[in-house]
C-alpha cells in the first residue's frame, strides 16, 4: 500500500490484489510459481485494517466480506502453482494468515521480523482461516499458545516450531524466495509440511483422552487469566475444536461467523478503542520540533534510574548513568546487566545486542574526575533521585553549570510540583528547559510515561521529552502540573475508599477478589503491598493535604501510616496486609494483622456485596478522572482512558474510565453516585462534568 507507512489488509487492498491476480496471473500459463513480498522496509503486512472493521456498523455484514477474502485465497490455491511468502518485518494478523495459505514461508533474521496472530488483544479472532491453518501447521498446542496470548514469534522460534521453513539475511530474502519458488515448481524443493509431532504431542493432540485433558487445561488457563471477562479466547477455542470435528469448508464459515459475533461485542469495541487511542497519542498536539538528542544523562542509579537508563540504551542513545559513589552506580549497572542477561536466556536479545547496549552506558560518580566533561555533551538529563525539593534544585544547579544551553532537564518526581522544582532562582537559571517525566515502576515493564510541563516549559523542551519517551517505547500522556499529576491523583481517592471499606469490616480477600472480578490485574490490597505500604501511605496523605478536598475524604488513612510505623511495608519487607514467605509461599493473613484489623475496625464485620465493593471503588476513581478532564489536567478522554489502563491496569476490556462511562451510561452512574453520597458522604458527590453529561446524554467517545 503506497499511501501508508505500513501495509494493512484493508478491504481496498484485498480488492486490488484480486484485480491484479485476475489480470496478470490467473490465465497466464507461463507462471509456474509465485512469491508474495513487500516493497516496504517497514514490513510484510501488519494485520487487517482495524478501522475498516470499526466502520461497519452492522457487524453481521462482515461475514460476506470475510467470505469474499477467503474465497480469494482459495481461488489462488486452486491455480495449483507453488506460492511462497517472503517475509521481512511484521507479518501479523491477516498478514500471517496470508502467509499461512502459501506453500512455503521464508522470513529474515532481522530484529524487526515478527510473526503472530494478535487479534485476541483486540477482542477478535483470526478470521481469514487462521484458526484452522495454524493448528494444522504447528500443532494445536503451539497454535493455541499463539492465538490465546497474541504473542509475537521471532524468526528462530518460528523456524523451530515449523511456522516458517527458512530464515535468511534480509539482503538474501528476494533472491532466495525466487530460487525456492523455482525449486518448488521444478520439484527440486519440497513443499512445506506440518512439523512432525513428538510421541507425547501425538498422544495429547491426536487421541480423545489426550485432547480432553488438553482442552481442560486450556480452558483452565483462560479462566485464570481472564476471569471470564474476555469472550475472544473462548470463541477461538470453539473455532479450533469445531474445525477438528468438521474438516470440510464449514469450519471457515464457523470461523467468520465467530469473528463477526466478537466484532459486535462491547469488549472488542473497547479494546479497539484503546488501540486507536494509543496510535493517536504517538503525536504531540503542539507540533513543536524537538531538539536532536544523542546523549542522555540519568542522575540516580537506583531501580528507577537504572530502569530509565536501560530502556534508553536499548533504543540507541548514549547514556551517562551517575550516582553519588561507585557502589551505587555499580548496583545500577548490575540491575541492567541482569535484565539483559535474562532477555538473552529467553532469546529476546542476542549477546551482540547485550554487549552493544552495555557499551552505550558510561557509569559515573561524584568521584569520577571527568564526569563534568561527559555531561558537556548531554542533550537531555533525567533525574531520578530522592523526593526532596532542595536536592532536586541543587542537581539542576550542578547540571546547568556543565551542560550546553539547549540541554533539557527532566525530573522523574512522582509528587513534587514541577513549578517548584523549576522556579527561577539561584539554583535554576534555565527554567524553560525543565519538564516532568514521570515513569512508573518497574520502568522496563510499565508502558506509561506522564510528561508534565510547568507554565514556563518551552514547547521545544516538551517536544523533546515526548520524542524521547516515544522512542523509549512508552505511551506518553501530557498532563497538567498539579499534585499527583493524573494517575496518582486518581489513585488517591481509591486508597481512601479502600481504608473506608476495611474500616467497615470488609474482609481483605473479598476486596481483592471483587476488583479482580471487575477486571483489575490485582486487587487493591495486593496493589498496596506490591507498591509498598509506605509509598501508598505517603501518596494518600500527600493528596489528602493537597487540593482534592472532600474527594479524599471518607476513609481513615491511619490504617496505612500505622502499618508503616510497625515496619509492615508490604511485599518488599515480607509483611504488609499479607505475610510473604518464600517465592512459592502463598500470601496469607497472619495473626498480627488479624489482631490489628480487629482493633482498627472496632470488631466490625461486613458482608458487603461484590457489586457494592466494585461500585464504591470505581466511583471514586471515575469521579476523580472526570474532575481531571473538567480541570483540563488531561487533554481529552482518550488520554484519560490510556493513562489509567496503562498506569494502574484499569480493566482493558472496559476500554478505560470514559469508555466505561459511555458503556454503562453516565446518567445511571451519576444516579448510583448520588445514592452513595446520601448514605456514605459527600466524597461521592459527582463532579459537575459528570452531572452535565448525565443531563445531556452526551458521550465521551463518538464511537
Amino acid at each position: 500500500n503506497p499511501d501508508k507507512k505500513v501495509n494493512t489488509l484493508s478491504f481496498a487492498l484485498m480488492r486490488e490484489a484480486q484485480t491484479m491476480w485476475e489480470a496478470d496471473i490467473q490465465s497466464n500459463s507461463d507462471i509456474k510459481s509465485i512469491v508474495f513480498t513487500s516493497a516496504k522496509e517497514s514490513g510484510f503486512i501488519a494485520g487487517a485494517d482495524i478501522f475498516d472493521i470499526s466502520s461497519v456498523q452492522d457487524k453481521s455484514e462482515l461475514v460476506p466480506v470475510i467470505e469474499e477474502a477467503l474465497n480469494f485465497f482459495l481461488h489462488m490455491k486452486a491455480k495449483d502453482v507453488p506460492m511462497v511468502a517472503a517475509i521481512h518485518g511484521p507479518a501479523l494478523g491477516g498478514g500471517l494468515e496470508w502467509a499461512l495459505w502459501c506453500d512455503y514461508r521464508i522470513c529474515t533474521d532481522s530484529k524487526a521480523t515478527k510473526l503472530g496472530l494478535p487479534e485476541v488483544k483486540l477482542g477478535l479472532l483470526p478470521g481469514f482461516g487462521g484458526t484452522q491453518n495454524l493448528p494444522a501447521l504447528v500443532g494445536i498446542q503451539g497454535a493455541m499458545d499463539m492465538m490465546l496470548t497474541g504473542k509475537n514469534i521471532l524468526p528462530a522460534k518460528a523456524k523451530k516450531m515449523g511456522l516458517v521453513d527458512l530464515v535468511v539475511a534480509p539482503q538474501s530474502l528476494e533472491s532466495v524466495a525466487i530460487e525456492t519458488a523455482e525449486g518448488l515448481a521444478n520439484g527440486t524443493v519440497k513443499k512445506s509440511k506440518a512439523k512432525t509431532k513428538s510421541l507425547i504431542n501425538r498422544l495429547i493432540e491426536d487421541t480423545p483422552p489426550g485432547q480432553n485433558l488438553m482442552w481442560s487445561k486450556v480452558k483452565e488457563t483462560v479462566d485464570k487469566n481472564t476471569d471470564g471477562n474476555y469472550p475472544a479466547p473462548y470463541e477461538i477455542i470453539d473455532c479450533v475444536k469445531y474445525g477438528l470435528a468438521h474438516p470440510g469448508m464449514e469450519k471457515f464459515k464457523h470461523e467468520r461467523e465467530g469473528f463477526a459475533k466478537l466484532a459486535a461485542t462491547k469488549e472488542s469495541e473497547a479494546l479497539i478503542g484503546l488501540f486507536d487511542g494509543t496510535t493517536q497519542m504517538k503525536k504531540l498536539s503542539s507540533g513543536a520540533e524537538p531538539i536532536k538528542v544523542k546523549k542522555v544523562a540519568v542522575m540516580g542509579a537506583g531501580l528507577m534510574g537504572a530502569g530509565i537508563a536501560q530502556v534508553t540504551a536499548e533504543k540507541g542513545y548514549d547514556v551517562l548513568l551517575k550516582d553519588r559513589d561507585d557502589a551505587a552506580v555499580g548496583r545500577g549497572i548490575s540491575y541492567m546487566t541482569d535484565n539483559w542477561e535474562k532477555k538473552c536466556k529467553r532469546k529476546r536479545m542476542t549477546n551482540y545486542e547485550l554487549n552493544t547496549n552495555s557499551s552505550r552506558v558510561t557509569p559515573l560518580s561524584d568521584h569520577t574526575e571527568s564526569w563534568k566533561r561527559h555531561f558537556a555533551g548531554a542533550d537531555l538529563v533525567i533525574e531520578a533521585v530522592f523526593e526532596d525539593l532542595a536536592l532536586k534544585r541543587k542537581i539542576i544547579q550542578q547540571v546547568e553549570e556543565v551542560t550546553p544551553d539547549h540541554c533539557v532537564f527532566a525530573t522523574n518526581t512522582s509528587a513534587i510540583p514541577i513549578a517548584d522544582i523549576a522556579a527561577p532562582g539561584e539554583e535554576v537559571k534555565r527554567s524553560e528547559n525543565v519538564v516532568g517525566m514521570h515513569y512508573f515502576s518497574p520502568v522496563p515493564q510499565m508502558p506509561l510515561l506522564e510528561i508534565i510541563p510547568h507554565a514556563g516549559t518551552s514547547d521545544e523542551a516538551l517536544a523533546t521529552a515526548f520524542a524521547v519517551g516515544n522512542k523509549q517505547g512508552k505511551t506518553c500522556v501530557v498532563v497538567k502540573d498539579v499534585p499527583g499529576f493524573y494517575v496518582n491523583r486518581c489513585l488517591g481517592p481509591i486508597l481512601s475508599e479502600v481504608t473506608a471499606l476495611v474500616k467497615e469490616g470488609v474482609p481483605l480477600d473479598r476486596l481483592d477478589k471483587a476488583m479482580k472480578k471487575f477486571g483489575m490485574p490485582v486487587g487493591p490490597i495486593t496493589l498496596i503491598d506490591n507498591v509498598g505500604v509506605d509509598v501508598a501511605s505517603k501518596v494518600s496523605n500527600y493528596l489528602a493535604s493537597a487540593d482534592l478536598g472532600v474527594r479524599m475524604g471518607g476513609g481513615d488513612l491511619s490504617l496505612l501510616s500505622n502499618m508503616v510505623e510497625k515496619g509492615w511495608l508490604g511485599k518488599k519487607s515480607n509483611q504488609g496486609f499479607f505475610t510473604y514467605s518464600g517465592k512459592k509461599g502463598k500470601p496469607s493473613i497472619g495473626p498480627e494483622v488479624t489482631a490489628y484489623l480487629k482493633d482498627f475496625t472496632d470488631g466490625n464485620t461486613s458482608d458487603l456485596s461484590e457489586t457494592d465493593i466494585q461500585n464504591r471503588i470505581v466511583a471514586r476513581l471515575v469521579n476523580e478522572a472526570a474532575m481531571c478532564l473538567q480541570d483540563e489536567i488531561i487533554e481529552n478522554p482518550v488520554c484519560g482512558d490510556i493513562g489509567l489502563v496503562f498506569g494502574i491496569g484499569f480493566a482493558p476490556f472496559r476500554g478505560g474510565v470514559f469508555r466505561y462511562l459511555d458503556s454503562v451510561g453516565t446518567s445511571s452512574f451519576v444516579d448510583m453516585m448520588n445514592g452513595y453520597a446520601e448514605t456514605k458522604g459527600e466524597q461521592f458527590e459527582p463532579v459537575q462534568l459528570l452531572k452535565d453529561y448525565a443531563a445531556s446524554g452526551k458521550k465521551f467517545h463518538d464511537n
